[in-house]
Formats: C-alpha cells, structure tokens, sequence
C-alpha cells in the first residue's frame, strides 16, 4: 500500500521565502538607487562623448571628415526622402558641440535631466539619420529618458546643489 509522506521542513532550515527574501535584499545592496543612476548617466554619455571627440581638431575646430558626413553622408531618412541635412557645417558643429558637452554635464550631474533630454533629441537625429540602428537608438533612448524621469541621484552635483539650497532656507 503506498501511503502519501508528508515531510516537515526542519526547523533550523530557512524557508525557500526568506532565502528569496535575504537574496533579494543583497541584490537591493548591490544595485542602490544612486549607483544605478550614476552608472546610467555614464552608459548614457560615453557613446555621445566617443563620437563627438572624433569631430574636432581642435577647441572650436571642427574636422574636415565630421563636415563631410553632414555635406555628402548623413541623409534624414523622412518620409518622401532621404533628404540631405540643412547647413551641412553647422550641423555638424551643433551635433559636435552637443556629443562633447552634454555627456560631460551628465557625468558631473549638472543640469541632469536637460542634458539627458538633449540626448534623447540627439538619438532622435541619429535614428532619423541611422534607421538601421534602433535597437541601439532604442537603449539610449530609454537611458534618456530615465535620466529624465529619475534625475541624478546622490552622486551628482545637482543633488549637492539642492542640499545646499535646502540648508540656506532653513
């Protein structure tokens, strides 16, 4: 005769809720808000940053390549285009300008959430530009955004601007 055993856990064992419990709270130690924040401000710009080193040849001195891209390459793939980009060196000095001092202002976490919107009218561009790219443009985009919607946490001099404001009005 088989007879259904029932076997009680043993009293010293944890049960499998508290050890699911105990290692989501390591993963919450680990991955703590300000980290996270800051290791997604730095995802967000070294990208920018990387491109926007390679249009200079100097403070202020754009390269000849990163003129010729927007001149002759780089086409705004929009409906009844591609079209080519307007003011070709301009652009270039604005897209040059925007790679460079936005990811260091993300960086220091100096106006945060303006430089992570910049950013995201920048994959923008780039998507319109790049359209094969979107599942990169996707995951910048959403770094964008979060850095718009979270801020920049602990780490950043806008958090220390705000303590310091806060401290002069009490």
């Amino acid at each position: 005769m088989i007879t259904e055993e029932r076997i009680a856990p043993a009293d010293n064992l944890p049960s499998f809720a508290l050890l699911a419990e105990k290692a989501n709270h390591v993963v919450q130690t680990i991955a703590t808000p300000s980290l996270v924040q800051l290791v997604l401000r730095v995802a967000l710009a070294v990208p920018f940053w990387r491109s926007g080193i390679l249009k200079w040849n100097g403070f202020l001195k754009l390269s000849d390549t990163a003129v010729a891209l927007f001149s002759d390459e780089f086409m705004l793939h929009l409906p009844g285009g591609p079209y080519h980009f307007p003011v070709p060196t301009a652009m270039a000095f604005l897209s040059g300008l925007g790679e460079v001092c936005l990811p260091v202002l993300l960086i220091l976490g100096l106006g945060t959430r303006f430089a992570g919107l910049g950013l995201l009218f920048m994959t923008v561009i780039v998507e319109l530009t790049v359209p094969d790219g979107w599942p990169i443009h996707l995951t910048w985009a959403a770094m964008a955004l979060s850095v718009m919607c979270w801020g920049p946490g602990r780490f950043s001099i806008d958090h220390l601007a705000g303590r310091l404001v806060q401290t002069s009005d009490e």
